[in-house]
């Protein structure tokens, strides 16, 4: 942990040098991040709507595979398809998953095999852009350098095809970021301008800049309380997602955030940052923190409901408002691939994403237990990516 007062241009500067020291080591050229995520609106119906065959209520994630369609070949393909991505040679994040697309697959297509190369989002689209993989399945959002490192050499951008939900609080699956604030607090909920305003820092004072609790609409002795910040530090994944998520791409969070790493342990253990935050938080009545509520301990802290707009719905993050993109905060799993512009994509990986957007291919996601699967109407839209 660090009390960060660095002024905010060298902040910015360490962190973007940081970042690019950090990649180019796996490759990588440039720094930033590019979100994934796409709003689907409003009006999308509730999971819990749908039934069983005995009239019982579905839960979200068997609902949603109700609505996917099942997988039909288009065409008979052949050939190896080669897979980069998040996994590790300890940690194989993915692995159990992957082997079940590609078993479930080869059952519609015996004549693809698979070459299977997924130790580490980091080196995904390095293999994509230099010819040694067909897709790259990401542990996270894309971040920008990749993007542009991936255009620097083949001067188009890489084709997107979102696959997966992100979970609720599954550590290294992609887990929803939440907005924490301890238990004695009266405060219950939060749009994306409120939290651009308390932990980006914007010219203008407290116009524009959230920094006490009465600005928020608290009261009494809770008025004229300055807001303290806890975060991830600004180089972590998840603060480059919060960024584009909800500080409108902004890199200038305030000063006097306490900002968060992985403490490792001399037990080989780790204490996640995290938790470190949530604990931290716990003992502080006038904190907010950015977090996940899979560190949520005896009760000490509680998480906002967040909107949009100040117009709401609000909604906590769980199984059903991930998969049907109503919490703001939820993530995807992408899998990128090259498609040459006006090109078709190689018949192969186009059956096999097919496969994977397909209730076959979901239903696989459900039964592994990690990832949550896709909202239909986010599948069927990603499904028209690849015609």
């Amino acid at each position: 942990m660090r009390f960060s007062m660095q002024p905010r241009a060298l902040r910015f500067r360490a962190t973007f040098l940081a970042k690019a020291l950090l990649w180019c080591w796996f490759g990588m050229f440039y720094g930033g991040v590019t979100i994934g995520v796409a709003t689907l609106g409003q009006t999308i119906s509730s999971a819990t709507a749908e039934q069983d065959t005995d009239g019982r209520a579905l839960d979200p994630e068997h609902a949603a595979l109700t609505g996917l369609p099942h997988y039909k070949p288009q065409e008979a393909v052949s050939g190896t398809i080669r897979l980069w991505g998040h996994g590790a040679p300890i940690l194989d994040f993915m692995g159990m998953l992957v082997k079940s697309w590609e078993e479930g697959f080869q059952k519609f297509q015996p004549g693809v095999r698979f070459e299977y190369d997924m130790y580490g989002t980091a080196s995904a689209m390095g293999a994509l852009y230099a010819g040694k993989g067909d897709i790259a399945i990401l542990g996270q959002e894309i971040y920008r350098f990749e993007t542009a490192a991936f255009e620097r050499v083949k001067h188009y951008p890489p084709t997107e095809i979102e696959i997966a939900t992100g979970s609720v609080d599954v550590r290294n699956f992609d887990f929803a970021i939440g907005v924490f604030v301890n238990k004695d607090n009266p405060l219950s909920r939060l749009t994306l301008q409120e939290i651009d305003a308390i932990f980006a820092y914007h010219e203008g004072g407290t116009a524009t800049n959230i920094e006490t609790w009465g600005q928020l609409g608290l009261t009494g002795d809770w008025a004229d309380k300055p807001i303290h910040l806890y975060g991830w530090y600004e180089a972590d994944i998840f603060s480059t997602f919060v960024e584009r998520a909800a500080l409108q791409g902004s890199h200038q969070w305030r000063c006097g955030m306490k900002e968060y790493k992985h403490i490792h342990r001399p037990d080989g253990t780790i204490y996640d940052s995290g938790q470190q935050i949530l604990d931290d938080l716990a003992k502080d009545r006038y904190g907010i923190a950015l977090s996940n509520l899979r560190y949520i301990k005896d009760d000490a802290v509680k998480p906002l409901e967040l909107a949009r707009s100040a117009a709401g719905p609000y909604y906590a993050a769980t199984k059903e408002t991930l998969i049907n993109r109503q919490y703001p905060l939820g993530r995807i799993i992408p899998a990128e691939i090259d498609r040459r512009p006006g090109q078709p994509i190689d018949p192969a990986v186009r059956e096999f994403l097919r496969y994977i957007l397909s209730r076959e291919g979901q239903e696989d996601i459900v039964r592994n237990g990690k990832y949550l699967p896709m909202q239909p109407e986010a599948a069927k839209r990603e499904l028209e990516k690849l015609n």
